[in-house]
């Protein structure tokens, strides 16, 4: 289960997000917001980060107008691997190296199209399990 998060300068493109979540088969919770209304972007990040925390999914997505502010709020949860992502060797990397489990991405930086290849790619890679991986993951908890 996929939780899901924006403020307003990502809700058009968390809206086309869940559009494309549900055509792959993938449930998910939407944790707002719920329009283009002015927001504070570390309500929804940190909602969505707290939710992945605690265990209850898999994997979160949140989306501001650059993915910056947003994902700088979800990383100050412990056990949170937000990582901001603009294209799709990013998207795979951090998945496959850094076990990341938060997608973050910028509405104002990345198109649709775009935004919906780097869903996938995040969704589809494994994380490689590789000793050395899994050593600097654990350099980056206290």
């Amino acid at each position: 289960m996929i939780a899901i998060g924006s403020d307003h300068g990502g809700y058009a493109l968390k809206q086309a997000v869940m559009k494309h979540l549900e055509s792959r088969g993938e449930q998910y919770h939407d944790f707002g917001t719920y329009s283009e209304a002015s927001c504070d972007y570390p309500d929804y990040g940190r909602a969505v980060a707290e939710a992945v925390a605690s265990g209850a999914y898999q994997y979160g997505i949140i989306i501001c107008g650059t993915g910056i502010g947003i994902s700088i709020t979800a990383n100050k949860v412990r056990g949170i691997r937000a990582a901001l992502c603009g294209d799709c060797f990013s998207a795979e990397a951090t998945r496959l190296h850094n076990d990341a489990n938060v997608l973050a991405m910028g509405a104002r930086v990345v198109g649709e199209g775009l935004a919906l290849k780097i869903v996938d790619t995040f969704l589809d890679t494994p994380f490689s399990n590789d000793e050395r991986h899994i050593r600097r993951i654990s350099k980056i908890e206290p």
